[in-house]
């Protein structure tokens, strides 16, 4: 596939979530509606007949693709959902790459209008961009609500797969809850994101910081990563995508755009400096601490430099990696039970979480 990161990345998947998810997070919150937005306050319409449900899908589509936009780099593209009236656009993170400057095209046609990053935050791999002037006819989208989605509910990817300007699929939502790490190579960033929602609608590439709608009319998330199967050659495996949730796209997108960075990220951690190590074997042992933060969470817990980290609550830590997935299914202020190794002998130390 074409390696540029403003297209759609396709990522490895920790095993786990194949066989049941990564972690036992619970899906987020509900999100406020969006500035400019109206909250929609319609459940998903139940189809009493086919043409009750393909006028469901003609509805959907005709109220929401407006909102959906395509983006341009220098290296690629990709796509972009409006957040508000005033000319904010969210998508993934590796969709704007290095770049800092683009060109956005409006799903209801007319010409490229210019835009430019408002900030980039590759840890959930969302962004903000800005139109230089907002069209008037520019549509903000609804945000729905990420505590009611649920699995078997109808959804469709809009977006720009290929190149295929306000191309829609369409799938169901096959889970909810997933934590998934994307790579690097293709212009990913190396996020390990919690609370994802898993779709089988369709997510190629180019289809990357889209609209993931359901029949409400709301955006439930932004179709950001497709999972790879290692046994054809890492290539996509069909039907299993990932979304970053309505909830973490709201939290995200409003800091950025009121802060211009994200100030308070949600994301717990140790507050350590840490490396994986290999046992006898030259397999992964554990986590070793390289450095404690003063006055952070591990250092109040009695963790030093030279300790191994080797569990997390019940999740065992063979990498940084693990380490990076246990902490995405906990939030800043939680207490873990941190089990160590400290010249040969193990220790557990309760810590308070602080935030990345």
């Amino acid at each position: 596939m074409d390696g540029s990161r403003a297209r759609s990345l396709i990522v490895t998947v920790c095993a786990a979530v194949l066989l049941g998810g990564c972690s036992g997070v619970h899906h987020s919150a509900a999100p406020a509606p969006s500035t400019g937005s109206t909250a929609s306050t319609g459940s998903p319409v139940a189809a009493g007949s086919a043409g009750d449900l393909q006028a469901a899908y003609e509805k959907v589509v005709k109220d929401v693709l407006p909102s959906v936009v395509q983006i341009t780099t220098g290296e690629g593209l990709g796509s972009g959902v409006v957040y508000d009236d005033k000319g904010h656009v969210v998508t993934n993170a590796h969709v704007v790459g290095d770049a800092t400057a683009f060109k956005v095209t409006l799903a209801t046609g007319g010409d490229a209008v210019g835009a430019r990053l408002v900030s980039s935050y590759p840890d959930q791999d969302l962004a903000v961009v800005q139109l230089d002037s907002v069209p008037k006819n520019l549509k903000p989208a609804t945000l729905g609500d990420s505590a009611k989605v649920e699995v078997g509910q109808i959804v469709l990817a809009m977006g720009n797969p290929l190149g295929l300007s306000s191309s829609v699929t369409q799938g169901i939502v096959s889970a909810v809850g997933r934590t998934v790490s994307e790579g690097r190579s293709g212009g990913g960033t190396g996020a390990t994101i919690a609370n994802m929602v898993q779709t089988s609608a369709a997510i190629n590439p180019g289809n990357s910081g889209g609209a993931l709608v359901n029949l409400a009319g709301q955006v439930i998330g932004i179709p950001t990563l497709a999972a790879t199967d290692p046994e054809l050659g890492q290539g996509a495996a069909p039907g299993i995508g990932f979304a970053i949730p309505a909830a973490t796209v709201h939290t995200i997108a409003g800091q950025i755009i009121k802060s211009g960075k994200v100030v308070e990220s949600g994301r717990a951690a140790l507050d350590i400096t840490a490396r994986t190590i290999v046992g006898q074997d030259f397999t992964p042992a554990g986590v070793a601490v390289v450095s404690v933060g003063a006055g952070g969470a591990a250092d109040k817990a009695g963790l030093k430099a030279g300790d191994i980290i080797t569990r997390l609550n019940k999740d065992p830590i063979t990498t940084m990696q693990s380490l990076t997935v246990a902490l995405a299914g906990l939030k800043p202020g939680d207490r873990a039970e941190v089990t160590y190794d400290r010249d040969g002998s193990e220790h557990t130390a309760t810590v308070a979480l602080g935030e990345m």
